[in-house]
């Protein structure tokens, strides 16, 4: 068992942080709101700290699945975050989607510091946190990978280093680059097949079971069908991950047509009211 940190308590980070707990590991946690950090406290063994530098004192691992790249560098590098208070020979694994830029930059501070780093997205939504079961994309040294992939074993299905710093975001914007051609495909589907006078039900239950089959369509079809956007991954947050991928897709000459569109059309949806409302509210744009 290990002495660990965990940063962000959010959808994702507040199950992940309890994987941890009930797997035996020593975990102090934080949050930006100490309600959230006090609640996860009740509902699990650990403690609270008031900052990242506070949790992140003593500890061999320090997990954090924040927001936004200024909020992973507010948690890394900021007047109480964590790197100016871990131990040498530490590990710090960033569960956030960031740029794959900044992923670099912190493993080169963290590399000055005597520290190390592993960048560490996620994929699998909160029901994917909730049930252990999500699938982690890293980048780093493969000593350091080898270190912290059975610990992230407690709340993942998958694991797999893809390459140096970095690799992990870049291997995230794929990641995201294939789920929204894949929304915007089965929103187009159900919304010709409601037009077609088809029961839509019906139609999954056929074309679930050949060449058309999606984690999307398997899991999603549902909520779109009935136009219910509570749950999942939120527009909002889809935007900003496409975003980062179109970022990379200038600098390095990749061609993403249909993310840009789809992205586009997700503006659309904020637009309409949609900025909470889960990814699969894409259908919403075609039916009102």
């Amino acid at each position: 068992m290990a002495k660990l940190a965990f940063l962000g308590l959010g959808v994702m980070g507040f199950p992940m942080a309890g994987h941890l707990a009930a797997a035996g590991h020593d975990v102090t946690v934080y949050n930006r709101s100490a309600a959230k950090a006090k609640a996860w406290a009740g509902a699990h063994k650990g403690r609270v700290a008031a900052t990242p530098a506070e949790a992140a004192k003593g500890a061999e691992l320090v997990f954090a699945c924040v927001g936004r790249d200024a909020d992973v560098r507010e948690v890394t590098l900021g007047e109480r975050g964590a790197f100016g208070a871990m131990q040498a020979g530490a590990i710090f694994v960033d569960h956030t989607t960031t740029s794959a830029d900044l992923a670099r930059e912190l493993a080169g501070a963290a590399k000055a510091k005597g520290l190390r780093f592993v960048d560490a997205p996620v994929s699998g939504g909160q029901a994917g946190a909730e049930n252990g079961k999500l699938t982690i994309m890293c980048g780093g040294d493969e000593a350091d990978f080898a270190r912290v992939e059975p610990v992230m074993a407690c709340y993942a299905r998958m694991t797999k280093r893809l390459g140096p710093a970095g690799a992990g975001q870049l291997t995230k914007m794929v990641n995201q680059i294939c789920i929204a051609g894949l929304v915007q495909a089965l929103a187009e589907g159900l919304a010709f097949a409601d037009k077609a006078g088809l029961d839509g039900e019906a139609v999954i239950d056929v074309i679930s079971k050949g060449a058309a089959q999606s984690w999307q369509m398997e899991n999603r079809h549902k909520t779109m069908i009935v136009g219910t956007f509570d749950f999942g991954f939120a527009v909002e947050w889809m935007r900003k991950d496409l975003g980062i991928a179109l970022d990379e897709a200038r600098r390095n000459g990749a061609k993403l047509p249909v993310t840009a569109l789809v992205d586009q059309f997700y503006a659309e949806v904020e637009a309409m009211g949609g900025r909470r409302w889960d990814t699969s509210s894409l259908i919403a744009r075609l039916t009102r």
